[in-house]
């Protein structure tokens, strides 16, 4: 497949919502936002429309045309939506059965047969990333990732400051290839990077390497097998090289319910065309 081809998208949209489901009396919902909250089903979060309507639409102007949904065994609302409900004219909906909630990696590997051999962009459900950088991606000759500059996330997103200087920074060389992500960065390790400091917000581009690195490596301290951890291992043990393509632009996210009117209103009178 020639690069310019690559289409396919995988969002991971299995996650259990644990944080969206906890009570936030400060969080001012609608009645149907807060009905969905208690699901935990971020991705059909109702901003006039679900809220992954706007990331599809998104992908469909990246110029992505097949995307497959990684869900869990319990997630028959999501098929039903996008399995029956909607009629998208610019994708195609495909669907994957994550199991167990067992992290990242374990999510990805869900879709092996989906990917059948090709290049894949992967992202999350409950973030809205620039059209640009997925479009980037898709253009790259090999696997990839997109990163966000720090201050233009702190300007550019709905995500407090603070929660921003703990995401994962990405260290790159000077070829502009990632050497490694650090996730919970230390003052230490922020001063000794280059400025502009670039976050990373789970937006990859993988080639099939990526599988035989999720059934490689071993549960993280958190009981999870994780994204960073295969990529360090396609990395180390396969020889796969990362481009690191960077942005001055914000992500939104959708983590807990104090996000919905923020991204509301970030996204009020958005086209979506699917």
């Amino acid at each position: 497949m020639a690069n310019a081809d690559m289409e396919k998208a995988v969002i991971l949209a299995r996650g259990l919502g644990t944080r969206m489901r906890k009570q936030d009396d400060g969080a001012v919902l609608g009645a149907k936002q807060a009905a969905m909250a208690e699901t935990g089903v971020k991705a059909l979060m109702p901003i006039d429309r679900p809220f992954l309507d706007y990331v599809l639409h998104a992908l469909a102007e990246a110029g992505y045309k097949r995307v497959c949904l990684v869900i869990g065994p319990e997630h028959d609302v999501m098929r039903d939506y996008y399995g029956r409900q909607l009629r998208p004219k610019r994708l195609t909906i495909e669907f994957a059965v994550q199991e167990k909630p067992l992290g990242t990696a374990n999510a990805v590997a869900a879709v092996e047969e989906y990917a059948a051999g090709d290049p894949f962009l992967v992202i999350n459900s409950d973030n809205y990333y620039p059209i640009e950088a997925m479009a980037g991606l898709r253009k790259l000759s090999g696997s990839g990732l997109a990163v966000f500059e720090r201050e233009a996330m702190i300007a550019q997103s709905n995500i407090a400051a603070d929660r921003i200087t703990k995401f994962a920074v990405v260290q790159t060389n000077e070829r502009g290839q990632m050497e490694r992500i650090v996730e919970k960065p230390s003052e230490e390790v922020l001063r000794s990077l280059p400025e502009p400091i670039c976050v990373s917000m789970n937006c990859w581009r993988f080639s099939a390497k990526i599988f035989e690195a999720c059934r490689a490596i071993p549960l993280s301290a958190r009981g999870e097998y994780e994204i960073p951890d295969a990529v360090e291992y396609t990395m180390k043990k396969l020889g796969e090289t990362y481009q690191v393509l960077s942005y001055r632009a914000g992500v939104l996210d959708m983590s807990c319910r104090a996000d919905i009117p923020a991204v509301a209103a970030k996204l009020a009178g958005s086209r979506v065309e699917l």
